[in-house]
């Protein structure tokens, strides 16, 4: 199971360390409440789902984790 261990932002992409040491970046344009979001607001997140999802709950989004190694995220958002 694919699990997340820390999320961080920079140039654009949603970067997630997993708990095996790999790290998932994917374009924060692929997220549409993410987009305009505060950097504050971008690091308020939590995972959920046993960590296998992250949530912004101001922001109304959850991920799932392994939606970020689809190539159309908006399909498989949780």
């Amino acid at each position: 199971m694919i699990k997340g261990k820390k999320v961080e932002f920079s140039n654009n992409m949603l970067n997630v360390m997993l708990e095996d040491g790999r790290i998932i970046c994917t374009p924060i344009s692929w997220y549409k409440e993410l987009q305009n979001a505060t950097l504050k607001e971008l690091n308020n997140y939590h995972f959920i789902c046993a960590n296998t999802g992250i949530e912004w709950e101001n922001l109304d989004c959850q991920i799932s984790i392994i939606s970020m190694f689809a190539q159309d995220c908006e399909h498989f958002s949780a």
